[in-house]
């Protein structure tokens, strides 16, 4: 599986190419996207990057392209089977030789990528972190050419950020194998303390840093009062009808019971989750892209690495459990640019149950502190009177211009902030107020106060 094709090009630049011309011959692009070039040339510079970019702002171009320009290896390390084999499929397509080594691959494949690597073919190596640190096989690695380390998710590892693994904490000993290779982290979400974390973890040296504006013009954000939820999401189904949408579920018995209602009502809707066999999974992704299911009701997994760029609807029927994955996750509507909708049902009751489920998980004190204060950071985006892309912004680092977007449902006044008490609310504004004055919580990124 994921094993190169022999018939691949090879993928040396000629002495005139330029990051220019491999991007227009090899990928077809008039011309680079925002932060892109500049990315580009800091790691063709030989220096060590930090990229964030929100989804469908072309991360994956960023160490792609370099890895054509340098020649030799370039090692990607990536969390997820299926993100590697989207990003493998779509490099050999264009004629770039790419090729996972994961648990899938047997024998014969592992016979292949190894050739391939010996005769200088081999463009980009994609690995999970537990496979690149087992023991022997960094050492295996050491004897190719490596012209650049890839980290992609890098958010995953840190602590603070939403999706940790504790894998991730022993990738800075890529630095000491490959001293003269350039390392680039990437992610789509992190918050300013989270960006210092990736640094610091993986003993970056001098980093160059870019960050993308995490501000997505062409997605409206609301958040409903959870009452009847399985009549809530047919009706924003129905606003849908016939366009694409994903439905993220807490658990993996109400992704079943949300897709098992939307077919009852006339929608063609698929389940997704973990318990499910890896032939029904890739199936039911297979079903979304080609449009045969144009709704899919999964966890939280659903989505990353999947290139649909035609999702018009996100809705969260349960409160996500960090502003991260809830931007993560919403950032999959809209990737081509038309307007998308992006809905939260929410209840007081689903956040007890969420805290609940964190207070329960063992992961240790620390943890459960971080995955707490992540959690009431969540319950204030969906209590907050004030307008929902100021906060999502402001909670990232960035400052955000005017007002309010004028589109949330509470810039147009639409729907009233769920669930929240007088006093509350009262502080909310107070703080939004501040906020426009140009004061933050520097340990936050934005200045919502405790509640």
């Amino acid at each position: 599986m994921n094993a190169p094709q022999t018939s691949s090009a090879h993928t040396s630049p000629g002495p005139q190419e330029t990051p220019l011309t491999l991007l227009r011959k090899y990928w077809g692009y008039p011309g680079f996207r925002p932060h892109q070039e500049a990315i580009v040339a800091s790691v063709i510079g030989g220096n060590d990057t930090l990229a964030i970019l929100t989804t469908g702002s072309g991360k994956s171009l960023c160490y792609q392209l370099p890895a054509v320009y340098f020649g030799g290896l370039t090692i990607v390390i990536s969390p997820l089977l299926a993100l590697m084999k989207d990003q493998v499929d779509a490099l050999n397509d264009r004629g770039i030789m790419a090729a996972a080594w994961n648990s899938m691959l047997d024998a014969p494949g592992r016979s292949r990528i190894e050739t391939a690597m010996r005769d200088g073919r081999l463009r980009l190596l994609f690995i999970s972190p537990e496979k690149c640190l087992k023991p022997g096989f960094l050492e295996f690695l050491q004897a190719f050419p490596v012209r650049l380390v890839a980290i992609d998710e890098a958010h995953c590892i840190s602590e603070w950020g939403h999706d940790f693994r504790p894998e991730y904490r022993d990738l800075a000993r890529l630095r000491k194998c490959f001293p003269s290779a350039p390392v680039i982290a990437l992610t789509a979400t992190a918050a300013p303390e989270v960006r210092r974390d990736i640094c610091r973890q993986l003993g970056l040296v001098n980093p160059n840093e870019f960050v993308g504006s995490f501000d997505r013009e062409n997605l409206q954000y609301r958040v409903i009062r959870k009452k009847n939820p399985a009549i809530q999401l047919a009706e924003i189904c129905c606003r849908h009808r016939n366009e694409s949408g994903i439905v993220y579920c807490l658990s993996k018995k109400e992704t079943e019971e949300c897709a098992a209602d939307l077919k009852k009502r006339g929608f063609t809707a698929l389940a997704y989750h973990s318990g499910l066999s890896r032939p029904v999974r890739e199936a039911v992704q297979d079903a979304f892209l080609k449009n045969v299911a144009r709704i899919v009701c999964a966890t939280v997994a659903f989505g990353m690495g999947i290139d649909k760029p035609d999702v018009r609807f996100v809705v969260h029927y349960d409160i996500p459990k960090s502003v991260e994955s809830y931007y993560q996750e919403t950032g999959r509507a809209g990737r081509d640019g038309r307007p998308a909708e992006c809905v939260l049902l929410y209840s007081r009751g689903d956040a007890i149950r969420v805290r609940f489920m964190l207070d329960r998980d063992g992961a240790g004190e620390q943890a459960a502190r971080i995955a707490q204060r992540k959690l009431r950071d969540m319950t204030r985006y969906c209590e907050t009177a004030g307008c929902r892309k100021k906060f999502l912004l402001f909670y990232f680092g960035e400052q955000p211009a005017g007002t309010g977007c004028g589109d949330c449902d509470t810039c147009a006044g639409k729907v009233p902030v769920p669930g929240r008490r007088a006093p509350a609310r009262r502080s909310l504004k107070k703080a939004d107020r501040t906020a426009h004055a140009g004061m933050t919580v520097p340990r936050h990124g934005y200045p919502i106060p405790s509640v």
